[in-house]
């Protein structure tokens, strides 16, 4: 529920605000039951107007009785329509609602198939993906970020909290380990603010990678154990392709990052991970019901994978909850591959149409020598 309210509250008044206007946050997920939400009108600290759109002050509704509200968490900074935020840069996720900080910066190339390129700097599809469509790719800002662990409970339309995922450094080739609250975030999905106070996330490693500044804005810095860590995993973390397609309504988010290679059997198998988002850009209600994979290895198989729903589950995307994002892991006994598809989606009516997953390609381009450190410092 906090997803929801934040995207028709919270985002709908913030992005609207000019250089010269913040505004106050009230918390938004420190509590333990679930969230009931509570209007007031949110003054600006400049000019003492109050927000075109009603905010939302959230109760845990086990406090309700004690007549217990939350704490005001930090005031609201413009959003930046050009640049980028900076390492130590306090958030808002737009969509998701948690509170986040800024590590680092990723330069991705988004491919997006909504848009009609020229013929140049494009990217051809795999053998019998939807059709012959070349498609433009263009720079776009990712960031890397810790997730408040406080937050995390009540993130909802997401299958975990963790975007990151290793291969372990033992024998076991299908061991993966993860690191939790460690997410990739995209620039227009952050809804900046300033805090006061010298820890304002919680997770186990903000004080190992930043350390409050208040001579610097934003006031956290870059510890050399994060500059460190980033160096050494920049393999395995690096965020270099998204993909994009829209179908009726239902836009499909597509990052893949390979993993790594091991030996099975005595042969070579070769991992990725793949981010994938569901948004609902329309205003009627449709659920995921299955999922139709086809994957295509460079050794020349083509495999394909049925099944009901995602990872377990079958989100129902509105205007309300608009989006799910989950990840998965896909492996091949050869270097590269493709991989494309589609999800079958029903209406409220019981009708179905099937939404177009973009194609994109697994590629193993890193140095397979350097096992990936994870929590290594």
């Amino acid at each position: 529920m906090a997803a929801c309210v934040l995207r028709r509250g919270l985002l709908s008044t913030a992005i609207k605000l000019s250089k010269k206007h913040t505004r106050r946050i009230p918390s938004v997920a420190d509590c333990n039951g679930g969230f009931e939400a509570h209007r007031l009108r949110l003054q600006c600290r400049v000019c003492g107007l109050s927000g075109g759109a009603q905010q939302r002050r959230f109760m845990s509704s086990r406090n309700r009785p004690e007549g217990k509200i939350l704490e005001t968490v930090g005031v609201f900074e413009a959003v930046k329509q050009h640049g980028k935020y900076e390492t130590g840069q306090l958030f808002l996720h737009s969509v998701f609602g948690y509170r986040g900080i800024v590590l680092f910066p990723w330069h991705a190339r988004l491919y997006d198939r909504d848009i009609t390129p020229p013929m140049s700097d494009s990217k051809s599809e795999p053998p019998g993906a939807h059709g012959s469509k070349e498609v433009k790719g263009k720079t776009h800002t990712y960031y890397q970020v810790l997730i408040d662990t406080r937050d995390c409970p009540h993130i909802s339309q997401r299958s975990q909290t963790e975007a990151v995922t290793f291969l372990a450094n033992h024998d076991d080739s299908r061991a993966l380990y993860a690191i939790p609250g460690l997410d990739y975030v995209s620039h227009e999905d952050i809804l900046p603010y300033n805090s006061t106070e010298q820890v304002p996330i919680q997770h186990e490693l903000f004080e190992r990678f930043v350390m409050y500044n208040p001579s610097k804005s934003p006031p956290f810095t870059a510890r050399d154990t994060l500059k460190a860590w980033q160096e050494k995993n920049h393999p395995w973390l690096e965020l270099s392709d998204v993909h994009r397609e829209t179908t009726e309504n239902i836009r499909v988010t597509v990052i893949p990052f390979y993993m790594g290679m091991r030996e099975a059997q005595n042969s070579h198998v070769y991992w990725w991970r793949y981010c994938i988002r569901l948004e609902n850009m329309g205003n009627e209600v449709v659920q995921l019901r299955e999922r139709h994979w086809r994957i295509f290895s460079l050794s020349g198989t083509l495999e394909t994978v049925r099944g009901r729903g995602v990872v377990g589950r079958e989100p129902v995307l509105s205007k309300e909850q608009p989006a799910f994002q989950y990840s998965s892991h896909v492996s091949l006994q050869a270097p590269s591959g493709h991989m494309w598809g589609t999800f079958r989606i029903e209406r409220t009516d019981g009708s179905h149409f099937d939404v177009r997953i973009p194609p994109f390609s697994l590629e193993s381009n890193k140095d397979d020598k350097a096992p990936p450190a994870g929590y290594t410092f």
